[in-house]
């Protein structure tokens, strides 16, 4: 290799690996700089009882500031800073995963657990202003299937995720294709093909192992849907589809592929295999007698 090509790749890497570190630093500058603007003004009318009613100090500085330092100082960002701090009065909650325009945009959410929902989404999946816009839109909160959605917490190193922090409810699958005219089969395999690329729609840390998986026991070859690895929960998820309403019968054959893929694929340093029932429509009679912890249900729906 030429020395003279090594040599300005060193440049160029050191150089890419410095910028981004200033990136990073840059953002965290900026999240701390709003914060404490935010705090001041809050402290300036008063505190945060009487911070709403301070909003002519916010007129005039905002005129001030903004014509000394640009537009980013005007009213309506100072009236943004302050939200965002009383919001966030603990400065260590603030994180530096996400951009100022990240925040900007949870700002108008008032529920805590829908924010910190959505939060920890753009940790977790690395996610764009664009992206969480999207997500916010598709209204993923609202389709949870949280046992507790009272009580969500921003993730950290230690956070321990389960099967029902991922999936939601309906999971939705936007198509641009006429579905009408297609039969029972057809559909079911169109589904079946589009959820293959939802891992995003399913949840965090899905890796497909395949779809119409074969596993064979005494003879007989049985078809699972979708047979999906999750690293986070570290364990293999059974994903079987029904595009119609769950039925009593459906819970059984799950039960059974699960102990299959427990039986043949399962290793020692795997969690128990978990069961994913999607259907068209939920029988709450089936749910409440659906006992076993590794079996969950939810729906689909098709949006053109």
């Amino acid at each position: 290799m030429n020395k003279y090509y090594l040599e300005i790749k060193e440049l160029i890497e050191s150089y890419e690996i410095n910028h981004r570190v200033r990136a990073l630093q840059d953002n965290s500058e900026k999240l701390l700089m709003n914060w404490n603007i935010g705090r001041l003004l809050v402290e300036a009318q008063g505190g945060n009882k009487r911070a709403k009613y301070g909003d002519d100090l916010i007129n005039n500085w905002g005129k001030n500031l903004s014509e000394i330092y640009g537009k980013n100082y005007s009213r309506r960002n100072l009236m943004l800073y302050r939200k965002f701090y009383l919001l966030y009065t603990k400065v260590n909650t603030l994180c530096t995963q996400l951009n100022w325009s990240h925040y900007r945009y949870l700002l108008s959410i008032k529920n805590e657990n829908e924010r910190n929902y959505y939060i920890n989404q753009v940790i977790l999946n690395d996610l764009s202003v664009r992206e969480l816009r999207e997500l916010i839109k598709s209204k993923a909160y609202d389709r949870l299937s949280y046992a507790d959605k009272e009580n969500i917490k921003i993730i950290g190193d230690n956070t321990t995720l389960t099967i029902e922090d991922m999936i939601k409810d309906p999971i939705l699958i936007k198509t641009n294709e006429k579905i009408d005219k297609l039969d029972e089969k057809a559909l079911h395999k169109y589904i079946i093909n589009m959820l293959e690329n939802k891992f995003l729609e399913l949840g965090v840390g899905f890796a497909l192992i395949g779809h119409e998986y074969k596993i064979k026991e005494n003879n007989h070859t049985f078809k699972i849907d979708l047979l999906f690895f999750n690293v986070e929960l570290n364990s293999y998820v059974v994903i079987e589809l029904k595009i119609r309403e769950s039925k009593p019968q459906d819970i059984g054959q799950l039960e059974f592929y699960v102990h299959l893929v427990d039986k043949h694929l399962k290793k020692t340093n795997h969690n128990k295999t978990i069961g994913l029932l999607i259907v068209k429509k939920k029988d709450k009679y089936i749910l409440e007698y659906t006992t076993n912890k590794d079996i969950f249900i939810t729906t689909y729906k098709i949006k053109i």
